[in-house]
């Protein structure tokens, strides 16, 4: 079992997994860039927030790379435009042995960290657990959900660690299906839920929420099926309908970068399918409408934010 484990992020997810592994007895240093929340972690621990209370771990947490000591294992929860910044980072901090996994949403992250550190030392994973980030250094769980991890000599270990720390874990060799089954999902929940501002079961109420949610989902359906991707459910309309119900009560990741006026993920949800459309010639037009509604919105809050 790993006893150490470095995670590269300060968000909701990499606060999500730092509690639940620190709380199973694995010693967990956390590296980020957001000084609010380094603050909040360094003063209070990481806290967890459920309807039952709030508990709070003990972690180590930096923004200087060369604080922390090289790690055999690491996680790479930060968002998909900051992966190219946490791929120079890990650079000095693994050995000949290490493994760096991401667990990310979008397309391109696994590749941005083969080039960085080697395909020998990098995984793929991907995770259906949400979270909330409800104030620096404190996190709502989203409900349960599960890891899925792609074929890899540390896996194993990984595995028995992850499951110590409460959380359901299955092993794939068909990791791109996996991938692109939750883009599916992302594409339709995600920038909908950012651009409305509501949270993912609302969509549900409204008409044509509803339509554009599976029209994002078809599109991203399709060009999967025309890359020989095969997804794990047959109907994706009524898959991402599902998971909108299933988390109903979640704020998606897209939304709370927005009310934060962070970065989005929209280029490697929305923008990656756009891109891999034209690749094999699947017009892709409600994505690429989602891509530039989206990138709209965050440029435009940032104009209103200089003006204010």
């Amino acid at each position: 079992m790993v006893t150490e484990i470095l995670i590269v992020g300060t968000g909701a997810m990499a606060l999500l997994f730092g509690g639940r592994l620190a709380a199973a007895g694995i010693k967990v240093s956390l590296l980020g860039t957001w000084q609010d929340g380094i603050n909040a972690i360094r003063k209070s621990g990481v806290r967890i927030r459920t309807s039952a209370g709030e508990v709070s771990y003990p972690v180590y947490v930096t923004d200087d790379p060369r604080e922390i000591k090289k790690s055999v294992v690491s996680l790479v929860l930060v968002k998909s435009w900051q992966t190219e910044r946490a791929a120079q980072q890990l650079k000095d901090l693994i050995y000949p042995d290490s493994i760096v996994l991401s667990l990310q949403n979008g397309l391109g992250n696994l590749e941005i960290l083969k080039d960085a550190l080697g395909e020998e030392h990098t995984a793929l994973g991907v995770t259906t657990y949400g979270a909330t980030l409800v104030e620096p250094g404190v996190v709502q769980p989203g409900g349960e959900g599960v890891i899925t991890l792609g074929s890899h000599p540390c896996v194993k270990e990984l595995n028995t660690s992850f499951q110590n720390a409460g959380f359901s874990v299955e092993e794939t060799t068909d990791l791109p299906s996996l991938l692109w089954s939750k883009l599916v999902i992302n594409a339709g929940i995600n920038p909908l839920s950012a651009l409305l501002g509501v949270k993912n079961g609302k969509l549900l109420e409204s008409k044509s929420a509803r339509k554009i949610m599976g029209y994002a989902a078809e599109e991203t359906a399709s060009v999967a099926l025309k890359k020989d991707i095969q997804l794990v459910y047959e109907n994706p309309v009524l898959a991402v309908e599902e998971v909108a119900v299933a988390t109903a009560a979640n704020t998606s990741s897209m939304l709370q970068d927005i009310k934060r006026g962070a970065p989005t993920e929209i280029d490697s949800i929305c923008g990656a399918i756009v891109r891999e459309g034209k690749t094999v010639n699947v017009p892709t037009p409600v994505n690429e409408l989602l891509l530039n509604l989206v990138q709209s919105k965050v440029d435009l809050q940032g104009k209103n934010n200089e003006n204010s």
